[in-house]
């Protein structure tokens, strides 16, 4: 085997390497795995930096994508801002119809919260998804508003509905009748000045008395000088009476509804004549009945049965 030397100063003489091929290889081995570990240091650092610029890449493109679409919701509760207010309008009109205040522009801003506590809120997100969620949420407050002024108006209709069906609204039989009656009057059998609380509609005995509107009847019976009569609570403060009745067709508790037969006129109690004694009370107050009768609505023109 080959021998391989080297010069020592020191000694001033060539001295064997000794064993030199074993060293050759280990520092050959060494250097093979110290250059791969520097090559595949290098190619990683390299793929991890290439890796990254894809990343920020594709966050940048969905960041783009996200501020697109916040823009473009952003439009859309604008535009829901807009027909809002065509809500809002139509909402003091429905208001007025069913004799509800309409909302004034200040309470109706109280209602919904005018400041930017939502915009501040997620100022750190970057100015326009800060903005598109303040707009949502105003719009969202927008919408609940309506909604319970809505659902205001719909209760209201249902009371209205109840009094539409109940207030006395019709002339309660047939017959001529003057709404002077009402007032005092000089009493035609006790000779005195009266106040007369009702109108006489004139008719023959047997003339079919209905009821002016719905309602629960509280009295049948005679009433001294109204002779037999029928009181009827009707809901709202009214009440109705019938007077100089010949016969009656209901019971005390009975629900009787606008149109329904009650009765049949007559000549009982303290009468001068065949008719009808008609009264309307309000909280206990007597009003004019004429004052209830409506041209454009008569019983006796629809279709209910006797």
């Amino acid at each position: 085997m080959k021998k391989f030397y080297y010069f020592s100063e020191k000694s001033l003489n060539f001295i064997e390497i000794k064993h030199f091929k074993d060293k050759a290889i280990a520092v050959f081995t060494a250097s093979v795995l110290l250059l791969s570990a520097i090559v595949v240091s290098v190619f990683y650092i390299f793929s991890n930096l290439s890796e990254r610029d894809k990343d920020i890449q594709t966050l940048k493109q969905e960041n783009e994508f996200l501020k697109n679409k916040f823009s473009s919701l952003s439009n859309k509760y604008l535009n829901l801002q807009s027909e809002l207010n065509n809500i809002s309008e139509l909402s003091n009109e429905l208001r007025l119809a069913t004799n509800l205040t309409p909302i004034s522009p200040e309470v109706r801003q109280l209602g919904v919260g005018g400041s930017n506590q939502v915009e501040n809120l997620y100022s750190g997100y970057g100015s326009d998804i800060a903005s598109a969620l303040d707009i949502a949420e105003k719009v969202s407050k927008r919408f609940e508003f309506e909604k319970n002024q809505f659902n205001e108006i719909v209760d209201k209709l249902k009371i209205n509905k109840d009094l539409y069906e109940s207030i006395p609204a019709i002339v309660p039989t047939e017959g001529q009748y003057s709404s002077e009656s009402f007032g005092m009057r000089f009493h035609p059998i006790l000779h005195i000045n009266k106040m007369h609380n009702g109108i006489d509609i004139l008719n023959d005995v047997g003339t079919p008395v209905k009821a002016s509107g719905k309602g629960k009847i509280v009295s049948v019976g005679n009433r001294g000088g109204y002779g037999l009569a029928i009181e009827i609570d009707h809901g709202f403060g009214y009440t109705t009476i019938y007077g100089h009745l010949s016969e009656t067709s209901v019971k005390e508790g009975q629900v009787v509804n606008r149109g329904q037969l009650i009765a049949k006129s007559g000549n009982s109690g303290l009468s001068s004549g065949p008719h009808l004694h008609y009264e309307v009370l309000h909280h206990g107050q007597n009003l004019n009945p004429a004052d209830f009768f409506f041209d454009e609505y008569s019983y006796f023109e629809s279709n209910t049965s006797n």
